[in-house]
């Protein structure tokens, strides 16, 4: 694939974000657009490794045909790798950006060099497919009829959305929010992910025959059992949306909110009015503390900084990882469970001068000024056991100062509005139960796909769900 020497004479460069200092200006997007030379220089390092662990699990979810797409645009050929990308993944332009890239952790060239740079390449695709026009509405050559609900318009009932539409059923997608694109819209703030890439992938889909209704909200203005009885399928792809607390003393202090709440509220404003309205919460000359160190932590992390917060640490309860891969226990081709510093952890050290980064700390109460207002929080430093618990470390108690605080622990399943009406049954975890292939539940004619059937995970995991699920959904209303 590519050039047959090209992965032993060229190294790994990334396509570059914009400077740290310069883009914590504004809410604008972090990517670059790097020249032709540089991403065909990049896909010709694509191996002829025979086994290709990048396009299947534990590599890509969407089974992306990576050394095919790398061969083209090594060869120049945009177009036919475009329809490559295509045939796996319906929004290459999402996870060119937002995925962490699985299928790079199992590049073959990854076992001791640097991976192939896929993300870059996926992405440029995508953009060229826009810009060049190659990406283009397409009617489904027939109607059959049926009439498929989905509740959710985030990456699973967007992908299902648009492969039931092809299937040519009359698609109907839910969403509470005001605009579509669920966690592509609210979830992920716009440096991430600009949210006109949303809008235009939406307007695609409208121009094929999809009907969107935001601000419907289940259990609130929309029925879902009148909406279910008025359907031939049913789809939930509501995702995981209830957050997990911090139950430690003080948690009502005002000045402690969930990081969704936070990101959501900023996206808003800004789309709504350059966040000049001021209907949001903000980190304003804020003592700001992040507690969890996942992409939604890193987020907040990116969003404070923007708003301008006075200081702004970030709390991990984990160990600080390897700077390389162990072998051991973290083979390849799982993902490399390694040191990295995401685009949020720059902008803190380009505007503070250090990793905001804190190590297995652990929270214990919060502080307040004697009326309710957070001052600061009380931790511990603690040790892996080596049972998968912590140990707390005597001595190690301390306090910090802090006026914020933004909990990004992670989630715990779809939120309880459709489970009243319709008695769908759940899984240990919370999650609508549904075998992954099958994705139907306990309710004849009631699917689910993404997150709130397998639990928090990756938008590409969602997409896949959302894919695979249309076919499933196909079959039933078919037969």
């Amino acid at each position: 694939m590519g050039k047959p020497t090209g992965f032993l004479e060229i190294p790994r460069q990334s396509a570059p974000i914009r400077p740290a200092k310069e883009r914590l200006k504004d809410y604008k997007e972090i990517f670059t657009n790097p020249p032709v030379e540089h991403l065909a220089s990049q896909a010709s390092r694509c191996m002829d490794c025979g086994v290709p662990f990048c396009q299947s699990e534990p590599g890509c979810p969407v089974d992306n045909l990576v050394p095919e797409w790398n061969d083209l645009v090594y060869k120049g050929q945009w177009r036919e790798a475009l329809d490559r990308l295509h045939r796996t993944n319906p929004f290459p332009d999402f996870t060119g950006r937002v995925c962490p890239a699985p299928c790079e952790g199992a590049c073959v060239l990854g076992i001791d060099a640097s991976p192939v740079t896929i993300k870059n390449i996926e992405y440029a695709i995508a953009e060229r497919g826009f810009a060049e026009n190659w990406i283009q509405a397409r009617q489904p050559t027939s109607r059959t009829g049926k009439k498929i609900a989905i509740i959710g318009s985030g990456p699973a009932g967007l992908a299902a959305a648009t492969r039931l539409n092809q299937f040519g059923h009359t698609v109907s997608v839910y969403e509470r929010d005001d605009r579509i694109g669920g966690l592509l819209m609210y979830g992920i703030p716009p440096m991430k992910l600009d949210k006109e890439i949303v809008n235009r992938r939406v307007q695609i889909m409208e121009k094929e025959g999809v009907q969107f209704h935001p601000g419907s909200n289940v259990g609130s203005n929309l029925d879902i059992q009148e909406l279910n009885e008025k359907s031939d399928a049913l789809l939930l792809a509501c995702g995981s949306t209830r957050p997990r607390d911090l139950k430690i003393e003080g948690r009502h202090f005002k000045g402690i909110h969930f990081a969704m709440d936070f990101l959501r509220t900023t996206t808003k404003s800004y789309l709504d009015s350059n966040l000049r309205n001021g209907n949001y919460i903000s980190a304003e000359n804020k003592k700001v503390i992040v507690i969890g160190g996942g992409d939604t932590g890193t987020d907040c992390i990116a969003t404070a900084l923007r708003q301008n917060c006075r200081s702004l640490i970030n709390f991990e309860l984990l160990p600080v990882p390897p700077r390389q891969r162990n072998s051991e226990e973290n083979p390849w081709p799982q993902w490399p469970h390694i040191l990295r510093q995401d685009y949020g952890h720059q902008e803190a050290e380009a505007k503070f001068g250090n990793d905001p980064r804190q190590f297995q700390i652990s929270s214990k109460r919060f502080l307040d000024d004697g009326n309710g207002n957070l001052v600061g929080i009380q931790t511990v430093q603690v040790e892996p056991d080596g049972a998968g618990n912590f140990r707390e470390s005597p001595g190690s108690e301390r306090e910090w100062p802090c006026d914020m605080v933004l909990l990004a622990m992670g989630f715990l399943g779809p939120e309880d509005t459709i489970t009243p009406k319709l008695p769908i049954q759940l899984d240990d975890h919370s999650n609508f139960q549904a075998d992954f292939g099958a994705y139907s539940t306990s309710q004849e004619g009631i699917f689910a796909a993404g997150d709130c059937r397998r639990g928090q995970s990756l938008v590409v995991w969602a997409i896949r769900e959302g894919w695979d699920a249309a076919v499933q959904i196909n079959k039933y209303v078919s037969s």
